[in-house]
């Protein structure tokens, strides 16, 4: 009965929050303070502008119809909701790791470590997913300027038509790349990419409205209310964004001022830009038509204009717009992987940093090649519903855990406060469980396998490594339960 309560006990403690805190910053091998506000927005928007509405879309609309617009909606109203949740934590624990690092100190190591698992799966199948769009568009591309497709056998993955994806390996290299030579190297290119692929939408929503035609809308909702939320389910993953930012806590400049701040800023303008390119879209085109349509967009501008300059440039946008997001999100990864390895949870090798860079170089490589394997051989749809269902998760404990530190530590500072509390933390982990509720069931059944796979090496090796059990002096304990 002794090594049950200790066994329990042992998987709810928490890591108290001073110490997440100012252990971090005194911890030997410290990730470089280089990224200031623009860089964070930029970085929000650059993980969340991209696959979304340059992949997915095509993908949605067949579900919803021209009911797809309240699906970006219902999808942008969670995120929001969830993001006021994010920002008032992200003000107070300023660390790597986002929702992993909130859910250790606040529902416990155990819980954290499933979050943990869940931002994982998130940020490596959303890599691949992007990676898979970003080969579609590659293709398009290619046609236009030189009249040449590369062969589905090399460009598609198993089940697509294809044997291997390999232009989705060759952008996870070069996001490889540059994310090895540093954190501040990575934003400032993100940027500019981010600045160019808000353009390059400007230009494809002014050019489909030439040929918005209202009866496109008739029937709005097609599939029903149910349509809509399936579709909102599987675009839910492009909000990805939210919580890239909350991963470079240790690398911003006034992280208690600045995350909450990015955070909003970021999410206001992807949500408009999902908006209105989703409304021009399913205007310019019958929404019968989107089913199958690979790199979708640029499709559409060649219709309307007849002329293949501006499917080009929309082409040419979209290829940097998804490397930007591949590359926030292999960032996102990185960090996450840093943060549970410097709690004990995960071998010391995803903790080293380059001394010259300052960049966790190994964890970097086996993430790379984690996801470019990945992208190389499962189907897109596969892809984007996992990511959907482990984004929700991490979400939903968030808003949850703004709900329990209000009650738990209210005397902490806080840079930002959640409005209308309790009633947005609460409406955000409703929204979330009705959005994972929408996932069909092969979601479920692969990321049981998932979870599976988590618990066996938790349960093998992370419980018995745990820092916070050796602070506390209860890994004997632990070891004596676990056997």
């Amino acid at each position: 009965m002794r090594s049950l309560k200790v066994f329990g006990a042992s998987l709810a403690r928490c890591k108290p929050i001073v110490d997440v805190v100012e252990g971090h910053s005194s911890h030997r091998g410290d990730l470089a303070r280089t990224i200031g506000l623009f860089q964070l927005t930029m970085l929000g928007v650059g993980a969340t502008i991209g696959t979304g509405i340059f992949v997915a879309l095509t993908a949605a609309v067949p579900e919803a119809g021209p009911g797809v617009i309240v699906s970006f909606v219902i999808a942008g109203i969670t995120a929001a909701l969830t993001a006021l949740c994010y920002a008032e934590i992200g003000s107070m624990i300023p660390v790597s790791g986002s929702s992993y690092s909130y859910a250790y100190a606040t529902l416990g190591e155990f819980v954290a470590y499933i979050v943990g698992a869940c931002l994982l799966l998130e940020y490596a199948v959303s890599a691949s997913a992007i990676a898979v769009g970003w080969g579609q568009y590659l293709n398009e591309l290619l046609k236009d300027t030189v009249g040449w497709q590369m062969p589905d056998a090399i460009s598609q993955p198993p089940g697509a038509g294809g044997y291997v994806n390999l232009p989705a390996i060759l952008l996870v290299v070069l996001c490889m790349s540059l994310l090895i030579r540093g954190a501040r190297e990575s934003t400032t290119i993100n940027a500019i990419l981010v600045l160019v692929k808000l353009g390059v939408l400007a230009l494809f929503v002014v050019i489909a409205l030439t040929a918005f035609k209202s009866d496109n809308l008739h029937p709005f909702l097609p599939k029903g209310i149910l349509g809509v939320g399936g579709a909102a389910s599987t675009i839910f993953f492009s909000y990805i964004g939210i919580d890239a930012v909350s991963t470079a806590g240790e690398e911003v400049k006034n992280p208690r001022k600045t995350l909450p701040l990015a955070i909003i800023l970021s999410l206001s303008l992807v949500t408009l830009a999902y908006v209105l390119v989703a409304f021009a879209a399913v205007g310019a085109q019958p929404w019968t038509e989107f089913a199958g349509q690979d790199a979708g967009l640029a499709v559409i501008l060649a219709n309307i204009t007849g002329s293949p300059w501006p499917a080009v440039l929309l082409c040419i946008g979209a290829i940097v717009s998804i490397f930007s997001v591949t590359l926030v999100v292999m960032y996102g990864q990185t960090r996450i992987l840093f943060a549970m390895s410097r709690d004990g949870l995960l071998p010391k090798l995803f903790q080293r940093v380059n001394p010259h860079t300052m960049t966790p170089v190994a964890n970097t490589y086996i993430v790379a090649a984690f996801i470019a394997t990945l992208a190389a051989l499962i189907p897109l749809d596969v892809l984007t519903n996992l990511t959907s269902m482990g984004t929700l998760i991490a979400f939903a404990v968030v808003s949850a855990g703004v709900l329990i530190l209000r009650r738990t530590r209210p005397d902490l500072p806080r840079g930002y406060r959640v409005p209308l509390f309790p009633f947005v933390p609460i409406a955000s982990v409703l929204f979330c469980v009705y959005l994972i509720i929408e996932l069909p069931w092969d979601t479920y059944f692969l990321f049981a396998i998932w979870t599976a796979a988590a618990l066996i090496l938790y349960f093998g090796y992370s419980i018995r490594h745990s820092a916070l059990a050796r602070k506390t002096g209860a890994a004997p304990g632990l070891r004596e339960a676990a056997e």
